[in-house]
């Protein structure tokens, strides 16, 4: 999931390398102004790259906890599909048509259509969605960030929205009669690799090698699942020991990915990134964001004791790195919380919810859960009202009794 946030630094970081390029009698172009922030959307930076991304997954994330999003935040979501289906990273003036220049994105939509189909009401947005996801499919089943070769993140949140709208990803096929199934395997490094083994790569290499990546195993053990973003616990089971060799169906490669995850959080908890090109700091640097989603992997694949580890971590270390990111992923936290059974308004400390909630409009109602029970206990006679009737009812005939009683007393003396 952190492919969008790295695809906006690197495009930030050649932005500054061809600046510091151009020579003091060059004439520069003056850099693009940064969009305004407009009143619907979650965060305040730059939504160039992640506009469509992180409402999505601030919508889901409040779905999740039982929180009812602002409808003016629904509405901006709604509002950046094109006519096509299809969502582009970010659309600055929605009043005007999408072109054949508007890239539209796998990834956005996928996380858009699991946001819109979770929180109801935008059947006519999820079904053009899924139309539009369908008619990009590549012919090997598979999906890609832009047009391309397709990858195992584009392909794995794509099942996990045919499958939260109801679809069965197996039966989605390519014209060459292929699925996201089909495509998904290949992705999955064999068990008798040098290295990696059980892992999945983001693609094969230009030798058509396939190299172990985080990112996309925790991606890609969601969807070996068919599960999506905000992904349930599985049933506990008996942990791997090792990769299972042959051939592996989506739900083995799943398995062995989640043994690869194991092996990789078993020391530290955490995963790691490497450093950016040109960092002071060359040591690789605690990723959070892939730690989050690789805990969501493991609780889905083998239950939320299989990723106690990572989440320990995360309560006592994520919290700073929330609050810098933003909705995105204070989202990821909820994941995670969600899938192995946390509380997200005290994780480790931090109220995740109340947090999210900040980062963006006012929902429509903060605890839908809470206000469901409320109603349920009036409906059954339980609520505070009745009971206040009731002990109002009680000491008035006590009252009443004490007094008929003295009267009673009086007339016979």
């Amino acid at each position: 999931m952190t492919l969008r946030r790295s695809a906006a630094a690197v495009l930030a970081a050649s932005a500054v390398l061809c600046a510091s390029a151009a020579t003091a009698t060059t004439a520069v172009a003056a850099p693009s102004p940064t969009p305004v922030i407009p009143s619907g959307l979650y965060g305040e930076k730059d939504p160039t790259y992640d506009g469509v991304w992180r409402q999505s997954l601030a919508l889901l994330a409040q779905d999740t906890v039982g929180v009812e999003p602002a409808a003016k935040a629904v509405n901006w979501l709604v509002g950046q599909q094109c006519d096509s289906g299809g969502f582009p990273s970010f659309r600055a003036d929605a009043a005007e048509p999408c072109t054949s220049k508007t890239m539209t994105d796998s990834n956005a939509t996928a996380a858009a259509v699991q946001a819109l189909s979770a929180l109801g009401g935008q059947d006519a947005a999820v079904k053009k969605g899924v139309s539009w996801l369908k008619s990009s499919q590549n012919q090997d089943g598979g999906w890609s960030y832009n047009p391309g070769a397709s990858d195992a993140n584009s392909t794995s949140i794509v099942i996990g929205a045919l499958a939260a709208t109801g679809e069965k990803p197996g039966e989605v096929t390519s014209q060459q009669g292929r699925s996201a199934y089909d495509a998904l395997v290949t992705f999955a490094v064999p068990c008798d690799a040098k290295t990696g083994g059980g892992a999945f790569a983001y693609q094969p290499d230009k030798d058509k090698k396939l190299a172990p990546n985080a990112d996309a195993t925790a991606a890609g053990v969601l969807g070996g699942l068919g599960q999506g973003l905000g992904a349930e616990a599985g049933k506990p089971g008996d942990k791997p020991a090792k990769c299972a060799k042959g051939k592996p169906t989506p739900e083995r490669a799943a398995a062995n990915g989640a043994a690869y995850l194991d092996g990789v959080l078993a020391g530290t908890g955490h995963l790691d990134t490497p450093p950016m090109p040109g960092a002071e700091d060359t040591k690789p640097q605690p990723d959070f964001g892939n730690t989050a989603d690789a805990v969501v992997a493991l609780a889905a694949q083998g239950g939320a004791e299989r990723a106690a580890k990572p989440l320990e971590w995360l309560k006592k270390n994520a919290a700073p790195w929330a609050k810098e990111n933003g909705p995105a992923a204070y989202a990821q936290l909820v994941f995670a919380a969600h899938a192995t059974g946390t509380d997200p308004a005290d994780f480790g400390g931090t109220d995740l919810v109340k947090a999210l909630n900040a980062t963006g409009p006012a929902p429509e109602a903060t605890d839908r859960a809470a206000d469901e029970k409320k109603d349920d206990e009036k409906e059954d006679g339980g609520g505070f009202d009745t009971w206040w009737i009731v002990a109002v009812f009680f000491v008035a005939s006590v009252g009443a009794g004490i007094l008929f009683s003295g009267r009673k007393k009086n007339q016979q003396l």
